[in-house]
């Protein structure tokens, strides 16, 4: 008896200048094609609105957050969600820009639970808040820790000296 093993390779994924144009046509958003990925603004008080429309338009279907990070640009913090729809074979990037002194966004828990701990970290080490997160406790930083480690305004330690003195020598 012979038996014939065949692999079914997963269908590539969907260009991004499909996926941009997409977003345009179903969310009204400007999109971009970077490298490899459509990539969107929205306004923070968009934020909750428009995931839930990415993961239940039955075009978009974006089931699957598979990041989300916080960037430290000086002037604003960029808050960066990495999205994947399976059913489709599509990737996007939606962003949001957030201007001191008003870091909060919703919180995108409800609608990929994997947001929890990526949203947990943002605020312990970018000081973002995330609107409605339903366990905002700290998730790397005691409670007792002040200021936010990886803003480019955190003072650093110095370094220690490398410098040899004359006993040691």
């Amino acid at each position: 008896m012979t038996v014939r093993l065949t692999t079914v390779a997963p269908s590539p994924f969907r260009p991004a200048a499909e996926v941009a144009l997409l977003l345009r046509e179903r969310l009204g958003v400007e999109a971009a094609v970077v490298i490899d990925e459509a990539v969107f603004f929205v306004p923070p008080d968009d934020v909750g609105t428009t995931a839930r429309r990415l993961r239940d338009d039955p075009a978009l279907a974006f089931d699957y957050l598979r990041c989300l990070s916080a960037v430290d640009y000086v002037d604003y913090i960029e808050v960066v969600y990495h999205l994947l729809s399976l059913s489709q074979r599509q990737k996007a990037v939606m962003k949001v820009r957030l201007v001191e002194p008003d870091l909060t966004v919703d919180s995108v828990v409800g609608v990929w639970r994997g947001a929890d701990w990526h949203e947990r970290e943002a605020a312990d080490l970018f000081g973002v808040a995330f609107r409605g997160h339903p366990n905002p406790r700290r998730l790397l930083l005691p409670d007792e820790f002040e200021g936010f480690p990886l803003r480019k305004s955190y003072p650093l330690a110095p370094l220690p000296s490398e410098d040899v003195g004359e006993e040691e020598q």
